[in-house]
């Protein structure tokens, strides 16, 4: 090879080199500029304004970016544009490596067809491979009609994948468009949902399908959209008024889990010192075991900085589950709530906590659980709607968990809901009291009756009897020391050292291992 043919080959690879950076930027630019201001005149950010929020700056490296479908018919031949309506890649969050995959509207209105799916599910497979999150920012139409049954089954593959790397890596859903019909599943197979109120639609049949089967006319937003999955289906753990404030929070979860299975959840430094005392907690939860508090100003009390990621806040509020940091570390906390319904445990509730328990012990997260519950909420509508079945997921999910388990009774723990909430017969590794705790089958009115019910009955002045029952009751057996006597409860505490004394139990279980029995898997209830 001559010096000429040198001079020749390298400028035509310097010209291969700027074409290849042309054509990327033009695929990165979208289909065209008014596809884009559609895109924004929805109320949306584009595919990789999105990542641009989502990820650390310049961190995204995208794969399969020249992609192209090869179907054919209803004029597809023709419309054969790059990416095929799907970004996928990885960055970092924080400096840690995420997968992500990206709709974008202004392709096919982010529909899935076949080349569109085989790209979803390279990048789900690196996420398993690679053991790191995955992350997908939803804005699709669901299945490209054009394609058919080719379509059906590239969802196939992300569900089969979505259940494969269930317990495994972190999956996280953010909606921020339509979604509909079977592409709601994959959603729904992931621990984590986020919704952005108005452009954010979930549903299995859209509003012009209701109303020609059923006659119903209503909204897509009535139908689906982030309010009512927030608030009545518990669909959506997470809501938000725009995406800049989803993404954060996007970020700040995945700094409180760990990136897979087998690594601890990472540990942040923190200036809230690890003893510090909680003598507010006095004033804050009433001794009347018929007031109501706000459960989350204890919970802001004893966790680091006050900082509790509640998950699902707008569904089952009688509980509380979020995620927060006891001296950096990550925590999972499951609370009744005595401001809601009493704090009693009912469907959703138990639902909710279940779900929430069973994500925590996936990803080695340890559990604290503070009690103040009544019992289970009683009724025709709750029996008939399997309030059995419901509860027992509760209690399997506690029942499963290998991950350190501390229970905090602070006032009533009645009747079975006692059990359920992670009770020292379950499985929990400390039960710790209050000395305002009330551990009993039922509260002393209700046990008088029961138990004395004829001795009352014939008593000169029943209410008089009646009084001096549910007393005797009370001091016999509802004594704030009764359980810790028979060895149910480890310790009674002051409640000023609330935060001081979970630090220590919680560093001294940080070593916990559990065997479990051999075998394929479990059959919780459905």
């Amino acid at each position: 090879m001559t010096a000429t043919d040198d001079i020749r080959t390298t400028a035509d690879l310097r010209s291969r080199v700027a074409e290849l950076h042309a054509a990327r930027e033009q695929i990165r630019s979208g289909p065209s500029s008014a596809a884009t201001e559609q895109q924004h005149a929805r109320g949306k950010l584009t595919v990789h304004e999105r990542l641009a929020m989502l990820l650390d700056e310049g961190s995204f490296r995208e794969i399969e970016q020249f992609r192209r479908h090869r179907a054919t018919g209803f004029g597809l031949e023709d419309r054969r544009p790059h990416t095929d309506g799907v970004v996928t890649g990885w960055g970092t969050i924080d400096g840690r490596t995420v997968f992500v995959y990206a709709h974008d509207f202004r392709i096919f209105g982010g529909s899935l067809g076949e080349a569109h799916a085989t790209k979803i599910h390279k990048v789900m497979d690196l996420a398993e491979s690679a053991g790191a999150p995955l992350i997908s920012l939803s804005d699709g139409a669901g299945a490209r009609i054009q394609e058919g049954v080719t379509a059906l089954a590239g969802y196939g593959g992300i569900f089969r994948r979505n259940v494969r790397a269930s317990g495994v890596v972190p999956q996280i859903s953010v909606m921020l468009g339509p979604c509909a019909g079977g592409a709601t599943y994959s959603p729904a197979l992931t621990d984590y949902v986020f919704m952005v109120r108005d452009i954010a639609q979930m549903y299995i049949t859209g509003p012009d399908v209701v109303s020609a089967v059923t006659g119903e006319e209503i909204t897509h937003e009535e139908l689906g959209g982030a309010e009512v999955h927030a608030t009545e289906s518990g669909a959506g753990a997470f809501v938000y008024d725009d995406e800049e404030s989803c993404f954060a929070d996007v970020r700040h979860l995945v700094s409180l889990l760990p990136s897979n299975n087998r690594e601890q959840p990472p540990v942040a430094p923190t200036a809230d010192p690890p003893d510090r005392a909680t003598p507010s907690l006095l004033d804050i939860v009433p001794a009347d075991t018929t007031r109501a508090y706000d459960m989350r100003d204890v919970i802001a009390e004893v966790v680091d900085d006050g900082d509790l990621f509640e998950v699902h806040a707008n569904w089952a509020t009688n509980i509380v589950c979020g995620l927060a940091r006891l001296d950096g570390h990550t925590v999972g906390i499951v609370a009744n709530q005595p401001a809601s319904l009493a704090g009693v445990l009912d469907i959703h509730a138990s639902e909710k906590a279940a779900r929430f328990v069973s994500t925590c012990d996936s990803f080695s997260i340890p559990l604290v659980t503070l009690v103040d519950v009544p019992g289970f909420l009683p009724g025709g509508d709750q029996e008939r709607g399997g309030i059995i079945r419901h509860g027992a997921k509760l209690l399997y999910a506690y029942c499963a968990a290998t991950v350190p388990r501390v229970q905090l009774i602070l006032r009533k723990a009645y009747g079975g809901a006692y059990i359920v909430m992670d009770s020292r017969s379950i499985g929990a590794d400390l039960s710790l009291a209050w000395p305002t705790n009330e551990i009993a089958v039922m509260g002393a009115e209700a046990a008088a009756n029961v138990v004395f019910r004829r001795e009352i009955a014939a008593a000169p002045d029943p209410e008089i009897a009646r009084a001096q029952r549910i007393k005797q009751y009370r001091n016999d057996l509802m004594h704030p020391y009764y359980a810790a006597e028979a060895g149910l409860v480890d310790d009674v505490i002051d409640p000023s050292d609330t935060r001081a004394v979970l630090v220590d139990a919680l560093s001294m279980l940080r070593a916990k291992r559990a065997e479990l029995p051999v075998r394929k898997h479990g059959n919780p209830p459905t």
